[in-house]
């Protein structure tokens, strides 16, 4: 399939939008990890379609400081029907909050009946297509740690702290496999 671009560059850097035509299904940051989850070649840019108008108008009012929610786009992110259980759960923290990836799992596992563990979160929520719509950045290890943003940490702490997160207990880890 193939999917239109178009690049925004608010303050915070630049951001390549994508389409089906209809809805987002694609926002991601220069340098992110797993850009365009393979759909690279398939980017054909195109600069008239309305969803990208909302789409920039929506991350221009966060920048903002305005606390839009993800509900106001039209968002079709691909994915296996875990990681779109995962990313629904996303949607639904509020701005300037946090979760965990252990309440993520526990909360699957009551809607479910099914456990499921922190780490397949994590890989769901890393591999989020839609950053900063679908909050991603607002999960966190459950012992603080700032892991796990497909982003960058960097950019990871610069959008909690946007939010106006209490920043006290939270820590980027020295090491590990989730920077």
């Amino acid at each position: 399939m193939r999917y239109s671009t178009q690049y925004h560059d608010p303050e915070f850097g630049a951001i390549t939008l994508a389409s089906d035509g209809e809805s987002l299904v694609g926002l991601w940051l220069e340098g992110q990890k797993y850009f365009a989850s393979g759909a690279a070649e398939s980017l054909v840019p195109r600069d008239d379609l309305p969803v990208f108008d909302s789409a920039r108008t929506w991350l221009d009012r966060y920048f903002a400081g305005e606390a839009p929610t993800p509900d106001e786009l039209p968002l079709a992110p691909s994915g296996s029907d875990f990681a779109r259980r995962v990313w629904d759960i996303l949607q639904s923290i509020p701005y300037g909050s946090l979760r965990t990836y252990g309440d993520i799992a526990a909360q699957i596992a009551v809607e479910t009946g099914r456990r499921a563990s922190a780490q397949a979160v994590g890989g769901a929520v890393g591999h989020n297509p839609i950053s900063i719509i679908i909050p991603c950045h607002r999960v966190v290890g459950a012992n603080g740690s700032l892991t796990g943003y497909a982003g960058g940490i960097d950019k990871k702490v610069r959008l909690l702290k946007h939010e106006g997160v209490d920043m006290t207990g939270l820590f980027v880890p020295k090491r590990g496999t989730a920077l």
